[in-house]
C-alpha cells in the first residue's frame, strides 16, 4: 500500500512515454475505469470523424500486441479482431455467419459473366 495501488482512492494514470516527454504532443483521448463505470475525455482533434476510425483500429492494434506478450496462446490478430467484434456487437451490429465457400464451375463463371454483359447493354 506505500505507492497507493491498493487504496482505491487513488487514481492509477498511466505515465507519458519518454518520445512524449521529450517531443511534446497532444491528449486526444483518455479513458478510465471508476467504481466500475467507463470515464472518457476526448478533444476534437480531427475535422473528418472518420479519422477516429483509423485511430480506434490503432489502439486495437496496440492492444492485440500488449496480450501477445503477456498471454500465452493469443496472437495480435486475434485479439485485434475480438475487439473489433466486440466492438461492432456494442454498436447494435447483428452478428454475421460466414456464408459456407460454394466450388466454382465453368458454368457459374459463364452465367456472371453473361449477367455482366447485360449490364452494360
Amino acid at each position: 500500500m506505500a505507492n497507493g495501488d491498493d487504496d482505491p482512492r487513488v487514481y492509477q494514470a498511466l505515465a507519458l512515454t519518454q518520445q512524449a516527454l521529450d517531443n511534446g504532443g497532444v491528449e486526444i483521448l483518455r479513458a478510465g475505469i471508476i467504481e466500475g463505470e467507463l470515464f472518457v475525455s476526448a478533444r476534437r482533434a480531427f475535422q473528418d470523424p472518420d479519422k477516429w476510425g483509423e485511430v480506434l483500429a490503432e489502439i486495437a492494434d496496440r492492444l492485440g500486441a500488449i496480450y501477445a506478450a503477456e498471454v500465452s496462446g493469443l496472437s495480435k490478430k486475434d485479439v485485434a479482431v475480438r475487439i473489433a467484434e466486440a466492438f461492432v456487437a456494442e454498436m447494435g451490429a447483428r452478428p454475421v455467419k460466414p456464408a459456407a465457400a460454394k466450388p466454382k464451375t465453368k458454368k457459374s463463371a459463364a452465367k456472371k459473366k453473361t449477367a455482366v454483359k447485360r449490364k452494360k447493354r
